[in-house]
């Protein structure tokens, strides 16, 4: 429960409202080892704390990078922030994606707007054991694009055969001459053998229950779907109960989820 001080060693604009920033521990006995899909709470210091997924290397846990978008009064306050500040982290909390129980399958990772975010590890993971895993999809869907994420990553991955990239927004603007429609849309486009594929999903709500809803069209067994359900979390050991999903502690039990196993309390307003 006692935030461990860390300092902003560098920071990079994604788009208009998105930061992404690289932070160091103080004392550097306070390196902690995280797994893709974990969570952080960062404190600023008179404001308060939020949890921020973290969106670095899982091999280089001395300089943890979180994606952090400006929509609230902790947040505003992280991306008010620059190189030096220093700000309280707790964690890392909660459960992973399932990166190396899909070794030997093909994998479908879709993400929703700053969704991608939580995924960004699982994609370095693969990558750094690129030989251990058959096909590999990234379906990727913002609003604009400008509200793309990553840009040079994605290029880099799409250029060298990493993975199969795929992107599409939901409304064109400027000189964007990709795909236009919801992130739903690509799963019909891409090869994949449907009983041997884990799917990892991480997006706002509803375009996460279109997204389940296709892959199960596509004959993805239910207990072969993962998603993220980052919903409410204040303290991220499961004591204050904002974050409770059904007999679930989302920070503790999650966020990470099997679809079979949430799949009933899923999208459902009133639990």
């Amino acid at each position: 429960m006692v935030p461990r001080l860390y300092r902003i060693a560098q920071e990079h604009r994604e788009t208009n409202d998105t930061l992404s920033f690289e932070i160091e521990p103080v004392n550097r006995m306070d390196v902690n080892p995280f797994r893709p899909g974990q969570f952080n709470m960062l404190y600023v210091y008179g404001t308060g704390e939020v949890p921020i997924s973290i969106s670095g290397d899982p091999v280089k846990p001395e300089r943890m990078v979180h994606t952090v978008r400006a929509v609230g009064t902790v947040t505003e306050a992280i991306c008010r922030l620059g190189r030096g500040d220093t700000l309280g982290v707790r964690g890392p909390f909660g459960t992973c994606w399932p990166v190396e129980d899909a070794a030997g399958r093909d994998v479908v990772v879709v993400a929703g707007g700053i969704g991608l975010a939580p995924l960004r590890p699982v994609l370095y993971k693969i990558r750094s054991e690129r030989k251990k895993y058959g096909r590999v999809a990234l379906l990727y869907g913002t609003r604009t694009p400008e509200d793309i994420l990553y840009r040079n990553e994605l290029e880099d991955w799409r250029t060298r055969n990493d993975f199969d990239v795929r992107i599409t927004v939901d409304r064109a603007t400027g000189e964007w001459g990709g795909k236009v429609g919801v992130v739903t849309t690509l799963i019909t486009e891409v090869q994949f053998d449907a009983v041997n594929t884990v799917a990892m999903v991480c997006g706002p709500e509803v375009m996460m229950r279109f997204t389940v809803m296709e892959l199960e069209k596509r004959r993805v067994p239910e207990n072969n779907i993962y998603i993220s359900m980052e919903r409410n979390m204040k303290c991220g050991v499961g004591l204050c109960g904002h974050c409770q999903l059904g007999p679930f502690f989302v920070c503790k039990d999650g966020p990470v989820f099997r679809y079979d196993v949430i799949k009933h309390f899923f999208g459902r307003r009133e639990v």
